[in-house]
């Protein structure tokens, strides 16, 4: 009791534990508690931030820590977006996101300047830039988008990129209101502020990528990497903010700087979803909440008036502008239902364009108080707005995200290929965890199909208990690196006398559909595949990829693949072009085709047909004879992926043979991937040919034959 004498319980709470605490508690059950009655857990920690701000039980005031963190948590939300959109999908979609973004930005400032000038009896300047206060909003209900899996919705790309326009231009109109009000806007003033917005630009887009890809190139430890990807994003926001815009735009573009490195499959972006959503993110709606001031409900009809035109006019035309990109784009109701909910919600900028607008005064009234460009009764209306709009943004999101995740979880499960199964051959433990995320990133985000990961203890090994001991430790690190990616990897460990007979029997045990095996270590012209995966290679006949990782995936820049003749007509053409295009999804990168103008033609019929074509460029390259203008063509950061074949198969050719050689010697500084197409027999072994019979080899001339005109015929059809 001494003790607790010493503690000071007025209010506000003063005591940082006792605060902290108290937010803690507050993020903890707020969502439990709205989430029964059906309430989005935004909107509850917005109406926590009411009930304990200054205007409800003053428990706490807004100072400079709530501040501090719930700018931080704004920034994340932005930075989140720019970091979890499709960027191949973003700029298919530039042409429908100009559109809305101006639709978004026109229709409410247009009529809410009429609305303001004629209903609400204020001038043109504070008109004007209470209608710009109306076309902002605040992507406050992406998380919960992005907790139901819909980030990739081109409903939400949409509105990223229209949330982006719009906010650059309203705040374009803050800055020359502003500066109109002080008679201080010229030209220079626009050449300065368009000279130091396409440095920065320049700066993030041009510098950052090369700091970034340096930094995950050296350092792989996961409290460093997390720690320099913050340090990135608020490095950009105060260069944006030094540059003369807002900080939110450097947070945006910091999130599609570093998307391309930070793999949406990754211990990394689990880690990043993880903090934002359980704390930043939290502190910021709490202190949105604790801005809302209800008592403007009974300060009089003036205030009642000001706050019902903004709250409909803002609310109206958003809804307005989303139903016409709708319509405009034949989207469905239910993305745009996302589109409006994403796009009604106000907050930070809203807040920021009224605070600068009241702060601004334009003269002194005979009483001698002064005269605002915008009054009291704006920034009352302007707080309802935030708790109404953010009220109404959650439950559109929450109820259209529920319903485009349960179609698209039906979509999934009606095409998914539940016979896929993956297996990840474990040799090295300083390779597990690039094994591990190329193996993951060979299916679909959130695919049900297994992959499995196989170490074999083998009479091979050193000694039987060594071996034993380093695979489950092998195993120990692969089944972590893949649950920090929130995925599950099947373990897989088997006792044999030889490691290549373990996994040839273990792929035909569980049906294995794709194999990931990497390169032994002491790889060279002569010893370059090893015997292990010699045997691999002539036993078994589904695909198999040769991985050798020189840098992690997420540090590369484009893949560059490599394809024989003929390949089109293989049996597991289809499927290995699958694989491919998956990983270039995941994996966030573009690729660069290099093959026969035949086999062109058929991979640019696949891609056109495809549901979600993948970003590529198509080169022709006939002479295998040349493969050496490949040391030309691939760049450090490239993934050379070559596609070669098991001997006496249709798009087999002896330059294939050389391709040991030319890896050793020329290509030892590139990530690469030699992949083995499935095939359906096991061709003709060169021992029967030297055993043959005259009648024998005319017998298999006759049947080459056949091939050639049954590769014409499939040709034929790929064309159709």
């Amino acid at each position: 009791m001494i003790l607790l004498t010493t503690l000071d319980f007025s209010l506000p709470l003063k005591n940082p534990v006792v605060i902290f605490s108290l937010v803690l508690f507050i993020i903890l059950f707020a969502p439990i508690l709205f989430n029964r009655i059906k309430v989005p857990h935004i909107i509850g920690l917005i109406i926590a931030g009411v009930i304990v701000g200054p205007y409800g039980l003053n428990l706490l005031v807004r100072d400079s820590s709530i501040v501090l963190f719930g700018t931080v948590g704004l920034l994340y939300i932005m930075f989140l977006a720019g970091l979890e959109i499709d960027l191949t999908e973003f700029k298919k979609n530039r042409n429908k996101i100009l559109v809305f973004g101006l639709a978004t930005f026109l229709l409410p400032l247009v009529c809410g300047a009429l609305a303001s000038y004629y209903l609400l009896g204020y001038g043109f300047l504070s008109s004007v830039l209470l209608a710009s206060m109306f076309s902002t909003h605040t992507l406050v209900s992406y998380p919960i988008a992005s907790r139901y899996g819909v980030t990739h919705n081109r409903a939400v790309l949409l509105t990223i990129g229209g949330t982006m326009i719009t906010d650059i231009l309203a705040l374009l109109i803050l800055a020359a209101i502003s500066g109109m009000t002080r008679e201080n806007v010229t030209a220079s003033f626009w050449i300065t502020l368009g000279g130091s917005s396409m440095a920065f630009v320049a700066v993030v887009f041009f510098v950052f990528p090369i700091i970034i890809r340096w930094f995950f190139k050296r350092f792989d430890d996961s409290v460093s990497q997390y720690i320099f990807v913050l340090a990135i994003v608020f490095l950009a926001s105060f260069l944006a903010e030094a540059a003369g815009v807002e900080a939110i735009i450097g947070a945006f573009f910091s999130g599609l700087v570093l998307n391309k490195f930070v793999p949406h499959s990754s211990p990394l972006m689990n880690r990043i979803d993880f903090v934002g959503n359980a704390l930043f993110i939290p502190f910021f709606l709490i202190g949105v909440g604790m801005l809302v001031d209800v008592g403007v409900l009974v300060k009089g009809t003036g205030a009642l008036k000001v706050a019902g035109v903004i709250v409909v006019v803002a609310v109206a035309t958003k809804y307005l502008a989303a139903r016409l990109t709708q319509k405009a784009f034949n989207l469905t109701n239910e993305e745009g239902r996302l589109i409006f909910g994403l796009s009604t919600s106000h907050a930070a900028a809203t807040l920021a364009i009224i605070l600068v607008g009241y702060n601004i005064i334009i003269g002194e009234a005979p009483n001698g108080e002064p005269i605002r460009l915008l009054d009291e009764d704006v920034l009352n209306g302007t707080i309802l707005l935030i708790l109404v709009s953010c009220a109404i943004s959650s439950f559109e999101v929450e109820r259209a995200a529920r319903k485009l995740a349960l179609l698209e979880e039906r979509n999934n499960a009606s095409e998914e290929d539940t016979n896929e199964k993956i297996l990840i051959s474990l040799a090295y433990p300083d390779t597990v965890s690039e094994m591990v995320d190329f193996g993951l990133s060979m299916r679909p985000r959130k695919s049900k199909i297994p992959v499995y990961a196989l170490h074999i203890v083998s009479d091979e090994n050193e000694t039987l208990q060594s071996g034993a001991s380093a695979g489950r430790k092998m195993m120990d690190k692969a089944q972590m690196h893949a649950a920090a990616t929130e995925n599950t990897i099947i373990p897989l460990t088997r006792h044999d006398v030889s490691i290549s007979n373990g996994i040839i029997y273990t792929i035909k045990e569980q049906n294995i559909t794709s194999v990931v095996i990497g390169l032994h270590r002491s790889f060279s012209p002569k010893n370059f595949f090893g015997p292990v995966a010699e045997k691999i290679l002539k036993n078994v006949l589904e695909t198999i990829f040769v991985y050798q990782p020189v840098q992690p995936l997420n540090t590369l820049s484009r893949i560059v693949a490599a394809i024989p003749p003929n390949a089109e007509l293989e049996p597991g053409f289809l499927h290995w072009l699958e694989s491919l295009t998956i990983i270039s999804k995941e994996v966030g990168l573009p690729l660069f085709f290099y093959a026969h103008p035949d086999t062109l033609e058929v991979l640019q019929d696949q891609n056109r047909l495809a549901a979600n074509p993948v970003q590529a460029v198509y080169n022709a390259f006939s002479n295998w004879d040349d493969f050496l203008i490949f040391s030309r063509e691939l760049k450090p950061n490239d993934l050379f992926f070559l596609v070669s074949s098991r001997k006496w198969h249709v798009s087999h050719n002896t330059q294939l043979d050389k391709l040991p050689y030319y890896l050793s010697n020329y290509f030892k500084n590139n990530s690469f991937i030699i992949l083995f197409p499935k095939q359906l027999d096991h061709g003709v072994h060169i021992e029967d040919i030297e055993q043959a019979d005259g009648s024998l080899i005319e017998t298999l001339s006759e049947k080459m034959g056949a091939v050639n005109k049954a590769g014409n015929y499939l040709k034929g059809l790929f064309k159709k």
